[in-house]
């Protein structure tokens, strides 16, 4: 979603997708908007299924849109911390109304699937 023509991107909605688009962008963001600051490893933990590629490249394009901060420390063990901009908190208000219709809306689990079996 990151190659949307300039044309493409007249409509708020496209550009939007365009900087915040993807599987994982909006849960990267909604996890930091939880927590002040998020090292790289305790992101990766918050987020399991997520390579560590993705994250990385998820994370360098979040940094590249302004939404994120990165800050990395010249220290052993190396330590990267991330947290929002000021233009990543303006999602916020997006974010929590993406989780109350998400909760509004998914669907209930059904079957045996769902219930641990003894």
């Amino acid at each position: 979603m990151a190659n949307w023509s300039t044309d493409e991107c007249n409509c708020p909605i496209v550009y939007t997708l365009s900087v915040v688009g993807g599987k994982w962008k909006w849960v990267i963001l909604y996890r930091l908007s939880e927590h002040k600051v998020v090292r790289y490893g305790e992101l990766k933990k918050m987020l399991p299924p997520i390579s560590h590629k993705m994250l990385s490249q998820q994370l360098k394009e979040l940094v590249v849109k302004q939404l994120i901060y990165r800050v990395e420390y010249h220290q052993i063990p190396p330590k990267v911390e991330y947290s929002l901009t000021e233009k990543g908190r303006t999602l916020i208000p997006v974010l929590d109304r993406m989780s109350i219709w998400g909760t509004e809306n998914k669907p209930l689990p059904t079957g045996p699937s769902w219930s641990k079996q003894e």
